[in-house]
């Protein structure tokens, strides 16, 4: 599955594909989920390492909001009934929750800004959160563009979570967070 999505995105000329580096940390996630979403589809690539790692019987959503990189992922997974591909904006992964396993991913969509993802209404009771494709920090508190980077700081702090900033290469970093047991949402856990 990875190689087909890694030819689709190439072939569509689709250069921000998750790397082998985070690849491997998502298909290690996969296997402790049975419901597992990710915004920010791309052509596949990401999906594809969560769909292999997965276990049997896990269901796997995730949004496109380009509908021609959409539509090349979907193809990947013709054979594939368990994972879903649906084209709008981030912000459909929402009716499909809660998830045991959530990637943010997509240029910024969901990881911050006026409305950032709410884990409580994603995640259930111990759901684990992946903001990917960060630069690793190097500094504390961490920087972006010469000021403190608040969309990272707003994930480390967030009270709902516990969170930590994995190095997974020189230039490439994410930040990984478990929904805390107990915390209360608007959706019951299952």
């Amino acid at each position: 599955m990875v190689r087909r999505a890694v030819q689709a995105a190439r072939q569509a000329g689709f250069a921000l594909s998750c790397r082998p580096e985070q690849g491997r940390l998502l298909y290690a996630l996969a296997a402790g989920a049975e419901m597992i979403g990710e915004t920010g589809t791309g052509c596949g690539v990401g999906l594809a390492w969560l769909a292999a790692g997965a276990r049997p019987g896990a269901r796997l959503v995730s949004v496109e909001q380009d509908a021609h990189r959409a539509s090349l992922a979907a193809q990947v997974f013709l054979d594939h009934p368990q994972v879903s591909v649906i084209c709008g904006d981030w912000q459909e992964i929402y009716p499909h929750g809660p998830y045991d396993l959530l990637v943010l991913d997509g240029g910024g969509q969901g990881k911050s800004g006026e409305q950032p993802a709410d884990p409580h209404r994603l995640l259930r009771s111990g759901g684990m959160l992946v903001i990917d494709d960060l630069t690793p920090a190097r500094h504390w508190p961490p920087r972006f563009d010469g000021a403190v980077d608040q969309a990272r700081m707003h994930w480390l702090d967030h009270p709902g979570l516990d969170a930590a900033e994995l190095r997974l290469a020189p230039d490439l970093a994410a930040l990984v967070a478990t929904r805390r047991f107990g915390e209360t949402s608007g959706t019951a856990d299952h």
